[in-house]
């Protein structure tokens, strides 16, 4: 984060503003322009997103490809906030604005942005199979020791396959509490869009119930919300109904690629390619977790 300040005719201006650059390493693999363009597609849209400015993909201003978008104020952005008790007055609102803003991400026409022109669609019915074979290739590259319980839920999900979605639509990829700006009033900003693609709508819906996203234990989705309450806000949204065997077998998926994040960190660290002590950190938190929540998820079914 940064403030510039410069002249023009109109006299001295400043700013705030972030800039976003490809870090050495990370938990996910990403790229600035494919994240550039999905933000720039939801501007002046129902989805609130931060403006972009300027993306530059030449690393030899600033060592690797960057964008620079406008810095949103006034907001918190931690999911620690959410859960707290000084809270509790706008939490349910915040909870309902969650799903509804999910639902406009899902019914954004993007075929008429510039989205087609940085990812191709796939084919509705190889959804699933693309965003499968991906993180199971992660975790081919990025595994330190065996994944039996991974291996195990990625033969399940290849066994049974989700019906394809009845639109392919853009998939946020990483929507949960602590990646949105709110404030007692409303979600002011959806950030990390690193890991946006086209794909399943639901695949974003079983992401954001994930466990691991349930700070306070207490069976909260992301802390906030019940389950059921949280697919209600978004069918009303959406305006049709959530198919419950696919989102089941989207939540099983979502196990699997969490692995596949926290092992891509740990190995990232391992092999020397970043001194971030989140990486392992991270991966010694939650690979051990991620393997109860994929168990608890296969047993518990649709």
């Amino acid at each position: 984060m940064f403030k510039a300040v410069w002249e023009d005719e109109g006299g001295r201006r400043s700013q705030e503003f972030v800039l976003r650059r490809d870090p050495p390493a990370s938990l996910v693999e990403s790229e600035r322009t494919l994240e550039y363009t999905f933000y720039r597609a939801f501007q002046d849209s129902p989805v609130p997103v931060p403006r972009m400015r300027w993306l530059e993909t030449d690393p030899a201003h600033l060592g690797a490809p960057f964008f620079v978008m406008d810095r949103i104020g006034g907001c918190e952005a931690s999911w620690r906030t959410l859960i707290d008790p000084s809270f509790a007055e706008s939490r349910a609102r915040i909870a309902r604005r969650m799903y509804e803003v999910l639902g406009q991400i899902h019914l954004f026409d993007w075929t008429r942005s510039e989205i087609p022109g940085v990812i191709d669609p796939p084919d509705p019915a190889e959804c699933w199979k693309r965003e499968l074979d991906y993180w199971e290739g992660m975790i081919d590259a990025n595994e330190l020791s065996p994944q039996p319980i991974a291996r195990a839920a990625i033969r399940w999900l290849r066994s049974n396959p989700p019906p394809p979605p009845k639109r392919v639509t853009v998939v946020h990829g990483d929507y949960r509490t602590g990646n949105f700006l709110y404030d007692s009033e409303d979600i002011r900003g959806v950030v990390d869009w690193e890991m946006a693609h086209l794909g399943d709508p639901l695949e974003d819906l079983a992401w954001s119930f994930m466990e691991a996203w349930e700070w306070a234990r207490d069976g909260k989705k992301g802390g906030i919300i019940d389950r059921e309450e949280a697919i209600q806000v978004y069918e009303q949204t959406v305006g049709e109904p959530v198919d419950r065997d696919a989102l089941h077998w989207w939540e099983v998926f979502s196990g699997v690629k969490g692995q596949g994040i926290w092992l891509t960190g740990a190995k990232s660290f391992q092999d020397g390619r970043t001194p971030e002590l989140m990486m392992p950190f991270t991966a010694y938190w939650l690979t051990n977790f991620q393997d109860e929540i994929i168990l608890r998820t296969l047993g518990r079914g649709a």
